[in-house]
């Protein structure tokens, strides 16, 4: 039989009760309401599936209440909550799932402002790539394939250097092409462009002939 958003509503109302609410269905706008006490009021949306909707319903009873649950089905692999559970924290929302077999409520998150984390490698990795970027060779909203990046520049260099001057050394190619690196590139080539022909020495490949008529 296919669950019904209906099926959430018992196990939630089970959990906020083991934890001393009085808790009804289908006040106003709202799905779930808590009350305890003299403390504000705990809100719950039900959906079978978390989407845009719930969070903007989610969103609109935070007019009411600074207490909103999101509540769906534990989906089968919690990696496809990762993203979701993160986009409630941001927002502010609460997320409950149901494990709709014998229901059971997990929280994954509480309702509580939010406050960034930085990452100060991940924004450093940000400025030094933009920093090494020579011009503005991709359109913003590209795929990732075919992005050229500073690493894939310093690549084409060395192919470009290599075609002119046929096989050489990496430290020649970083000289002439001022790519620090080159002997780190040729060695690890990682889009197949060049074979090492001697200690030191590479050549550039078809598979590099062509990536560079490509490029231009």
């Amino acid at each position: 039989m296919k669950p019904r958003e209906t099926d959430l509503y018992e196990p939630v109302k089970t959990f906020l009760e083991g934890q001393g609410y009085c808790v009804k269905g289908e006040i106003g706008a709202v799905d779930v309401v808590a009350m305890r006490g003299d403390e504000p009021p705990v809100l719950v949306e039900l959906k079978l599936a978390f989407s845009l909707t719930l969070v903007h319903q989610g969103i609109a009873r935070q007019a009411v209440s600074d207490l909103v649950y999101l509540a769906i089905p534990k989906p089968p692999k919690a990696k496809a909550l990762k993203d979701n559970l993160a986009l409630c924290r941001r927002l502010g929302l609460g997320l409950l799932t149901v494990r709709l077999r014998d229901g059971y409520v997990e929280p994954l998150a509480d309702p509580a402002p939010f406050t960034p984390r930085k990452s100060p490698k991940r924004t450093a990795r940000l400025l030094r790539e933009f920093a090494r970027r020579v011009g503005d060779p991709n359109k913003g909203g590209a795929t990732k394939v075919g992005i050229i990046t500073s690493y894939r520049q310093d690549a084409l260099k060395c192919a470009a250097y290599l075609q002119e001057n046929g096989p050489s050394k990496g430290a020649a190619v970083a000289k002439a092409k001022a790519v620090p690196t080159a002997t780190r590139i040729l060695a690890a080539d990682h889009y197949g462009w060049f074979e090492k022909v001697a200690r030191g020495v590479y050549r550039l490949t078809p598979k590099g002939a062509e990536g560079l008529e490509a490029y231009r």
